[in-house]
């Protein structure tokens, strides 16, 4: 492969594009205090939310109170799934526009938070130009608030996501992307960020446990899946290995894995999520597993996060060639229905800082 070749990865032309930014604050008694109720309290912001975000042509708003984490997928139809732990947004940012409270009635948030979907058809384009709107719109609310000086922190999600086997599929064409990191992308569109950004990118793949799958790892009075779980663990290990990528994880416990940097973070996994903390600075961090030997997960899970060293001016183009490779490597021990099997990866970008 050339050198200039190696700089961009050629991804399927069906690759869906998702952005999302959240801003959010503590509810503290203060700020309470300046309303006759919970409920005003979240009613009123809400309207002022929705009324600044209208001037800043934000068209997809959705303010949060339940102490929930957003979560952020394309489908071609719109709607919103509520669990314990998590808000899942679902819609097609070319055609899907909401404001909408989410609340559950008496219950008192530790912050507030306003979830802001991009909206448009090029969103990867358009990303700073969507961040600068949001600093905008903080810019006009903070003086609006009733309590002075709020620390509020801005966290930027953008994600790429394909099917691995798209051209098994009969989907050939396909596209390169350099998939440039986000301070250096929004610095040349000039979309001014502090200097004490915090950035994450990394790679999460998804492959089914399907039919196919269990015959050919299980025995047929299989009890104690841990040697199953650990003979995937360490062909994924020894494939990623092989291909420089050290700062890797294997999740099959049922949870979603929720990756962080350990520099700054403490993690604690919850019912839902799994917490993967990785310092992107360090340099040879010990691989992680976590998996449940009592049950037999639908979904293996699996994530690869870049380190400083994986970034280059020309962006993370000659990693996720790596994790391609890797991938390509290790599935093929694997019996995979291809035409049929999706085999979802998900490129994530991440920054987040406090607002000035």
């Amino acid at each position: 492969m050339s050198v200039s070749r190696q700089k961009k990865v050629y991804l399927p032309s069906a690759t869906r594009k998702n952005q999302y930014i959240t801003i959010g604050f503590p509810l503290t008694d203060e700020y309470l205090n300046a309303y006759s109720s919970l409920e005003t309290c979240y009613d009123e912001f809400s309207k002022l939310v929705y009324q600044l975000a209208e001037k800043q042509e934000l068209y997809n708003v959705h303010v949060v109170t339940t102490d929930k984490l957003p979560m952020v997928r394309f489908h071609s139809e719109a709607y919103c799934l509520s669990s314990n732990e998590q808000l899942r947004f679902f819609y097609n940012p070319a055609h899907h526009e909401a404001n909408r409270l989410h609340s559950t009635p008496g219950f008192r948030a530790r912050k507030l938070r306003i979830v802001f979907l991009a909206t448009g058809d090029d969103l990867r384009s358009n990303a700073a130009s969507f961040h600068t709107k949001i600093q905008k719109f903080i810019a006009e609310l903070k003086p609006l608030l009733p309590v002075k000086d709020v620390p509020i922190k801005i966290r930027d999600h953008q994600h790429i996501s394909y099917d691995f086997f798209a051209k098994a599929k009969g989907l050939k064409e396909t596209y390169g992307y350099k998939l440039r990191a986000v301070d250096s992308r929004y610095q040349r569109r000039h979309c001014e960020l502090p200097e004490n950004v915090s950035t994450l990118n990394y790679v999460t793949i998804n492959i089914p446990v399907d039919r196919r799958i269990k015959k050919q790892l299980l025995a047929n009075d299989t009890v104690d899946f841990g040697a199953v779980y650990q003979t995937v663990y360490d062909k994924f290990i020894q494939a990623t290995q092989s291909k420089q990528l050290k700062r890797v994880a294997m999740v099959a416990n049922g949870k979603l894995p929720l990756v962080r940097n350990s520099k700054y973070e403490q993690l604690t996994s919850t019912d839902e999520f799994q917490m993967i903390g990785f310092d992107p600075h360090a340099q040879s961090p010990e691989p992680i597993g976590h998996w449940d030997s009592n049950k037999l997960v639908d979904v293996f899970r699996f994530v690869i996060v870049a380190g400083k060293s994986d970034e280059t001016d020309e962006g993370y183009g000659r990693f996720m060639n790596q994790v391609e490779d890797a991938l390509r490597m290790f599935t093929q021990d694997f019996d995979i229905d291809k035409e049929h099997v999706d085999v979802i990866l998900r490129f994530h970008q991440h920054i987040s800082y406090k607002a000035q």
